[in-house]
């Protein structure tokens, strides 16, 4: 008897567990310590879970004893992967290709250089290639970024660039982002502080006409960080408001490295604007049906990855492409690039 109730209050702590992993949001602990780093990856859990179905399986077989025991585990562990594959499935793995872009349209690339791990030829022969009006390059420094601008200067692409630096010791305390000149006269916005540990930087219209950029590096959610962490979530969430720089003329594209994923910002989506995951703003990924491809760690599959980079944009633009591009994978950095389309939503 003493067993049994063993047994049952093991299956139901299990469960319990994996409702919480799988679906954190139901009691608010999506960004508690411990849960935060589960949750971030979905597809990788989903694939043990699944190897543990199996392993589970074999035992049951073997084991007549424990069998039914051993065979709830088993179920508990494939619920935990059907919920995350349902929830990955949802946010899509893939739309379609990108569609001829309309008048006004903005291609945002973003790239977490790992400290200029990739040459600076490489990132220069990315963003020609994509098209890139914006380019924003976490761990990337001032004399990387004028690298980079000379480069795409003698293919004749001109970009403006925008630093933002805490120090210069290390390459990760450094934000870049580009802006095509294509787009306007564009200055940086020092005027307030942004994400904690690591700069984001801000590129505004000189003349108010136009999209205010955003190069985003969230600080990890790793033991030491986790307060920064949730400030710099809650930074990005107010630049996302009427209040903040989506409520400038031309609105607000944010992109970059948000160490976060969708689940993360449960708590943190407006609730009065339709499709909005982060204060008022939507997630291009999510938008174009791809929302479940990993962008981190570059050596796992973009199934088993993290979807931590992210284009995020206001009410002002609407998404009509985005991508993950897994075609740089040896380029030296941790992080995939990602492209995305905007058009005006008007």
């Amino acid at each position: 008897m003493f067993a049994r109730i063993l047994a049952a209050v093991v299956v139901v702590a299990a469960a319990a567990m994996a409702l919480v992993l799988a679906w954190p949001q139901v009691l608010g602990l999506e960004q508690s310590r411990l849960v935060a780093q589960a949750v971030a990856m979905r597809g990788l859990a989903a694939a043990i879970a699944i190897v543990l179905v199996v392993v589970l399986t074999l035992f049951a077989l073997l084991w007549v004893g424990g069998r039914r025991f051993i065979a709830s585990l088993a179920i508990v562990a494939l619920l935990f992967a059907g919920i995350n594959g349902v929830v990955l499935a949802s946010r899509g793995f893939g739309g379609p290709g990108f569609p001829t872009p309309g008048d006004g349209a903005v291609t945002v690339l973003s790239w977490n250089t790992l400290g200029e791990a990739p040459s600076a030829e490489d990132v220069a022969d990315l963003i020609v290639e994509t098209a890139a009006d914006v380019a924003a390059l976490p761990e990337s420094t001032w004399e990387y970024a004028s690298e980079l601008v000379a480069i795409l200067a003698s293919r004749g692409v001109v970009m403006q660039p925008f630093t933002s630096a805490y120090d210069t010791i290390s390459k990760s305390r450094s934000t870049t982002i580009l802006v095509s000149a294509e787009l306007g006269e564009y200055r940086a916005d020092t005027s307030a502080p942004t994400t904690s540990v690591l700069p984001s930087v801000v590129a505004a219209p000189v003349d108010g006409d136009g999209p205010t950029f955003v190069g985003v590096h969230a600080v990890a959610p790793v033991e030491g960080d986790m307060a920064g962490w949730r400030f710099d979530l809650q930074w990005l969430a107010a630049q996302c408001s009427p209040d903040g720089l989506a409520g400038a003329p031309g609105g607000v594209i944010m992109a970059g490295d948000f160490n976060s994923t969708i689940d993360h910002w449960a708590r943190l989506a407006s609730p009065d604007t339709p499709g909005a995951v982060l204060g008022s703003c939507v997630d291009s990924a999510a938008q174009a049906d791809a929302g479940g491809l990993g962008t981190w760690p570059a050596f796992l599959p973009q199934a088993l990855g993290s979807p931590i980079d992210h284009v995020v944009h206001s009410a002002a633009w609407r998404t009509t492409g985005f991508r993950v591009i897994g075609t740089l994978d040896g380029s030296g950095s941790d992080h995939r690039p990602i492209l995305a389309q905007l058009d005006p939503a008007g």
